[in-house]
């Protein structure tokens, strides 16, 4: 027999769908430099498909420490991502029509995976900017790893990382598609 999901629970999975898709348009993760000379703060916001910010003022200081640029064309991630979300909306709706309990197995384990390397992914970019430096570069400083989130120190500049409103969004859908394990657990 064919477990089938319930009718809240498709409507969940129908809202999971619907935050995946709204997390696009909102940024998902960011840092903020803040230094005497920026008591307000620097910012670099990453949506899924583009960067917005103080790049160009950051990228000049970070010249001065010998790291590279940061720059869309750096992220290729970015040019596909919103693709790979839709996708995941698609297959949530999908499941969500089936109304098959196997399909939902499924599709968290694809969350769970995509959290997951978003999070090394973000990690990885971190190490590679922070260890990759110019030996020639102005200022030497010791290679570095920022945290994915937190905060970090680097001369005279305090840096904060954070995850913002488009992963909060991400996660909502995450907990929508969890919703249905807990309401149909004994169908």
């Amino acid at each position: 027999m064919i477990k089938t999901l319930s009718i809240p629970s498709v409507i969940a999975l129908c809202l999971a769908a619907i935050l995946l898709i709204t997390s696009i348009f909102f940024p998902w993760w960011g840092m903020r430099f803040y230094a005497p000379q920026y008591p307000e703060g620097l910012d670099i916001i990453v949506y899924p498909y583009k960067m917005a910010g103080d790049i160009d003022i950051v990228n000049g200081l970070n010249h001065y420490i010998g790291m590279k640029g940061f720059g869309e064309e750096n992220f290729p991630e970015l040019q596909f991502l919103p693709y790979i979300i839709g996708i995941l909306a698609l297959l949530t709706l999908i499941t969500a029509f089936l109304r098959r309990k196997s399909l939902l197995y499924g599709l968290i384990g694809l969350f769970v995976v995509g959290g997951a390397f978003g999070i090394y992914d973000i990690h990885h970019w971190l190490r590679n900017y922070g260890t990759d430096l110019d030996p020639t570069a102005p200022i030497d400083v010791d290679p570095f790893v920022p945290p994915v989130i937190g905060e970090n120190t680097l001369a005279n500049f305090v840096t904060e990382s954070y995850f913002t409103y488009g992963s909060f969004l991400l996660g909502a859908a995450f907990l929508c598609t969890l919703f249905p394990l807990w309401r149909d657990r004994k169908r």
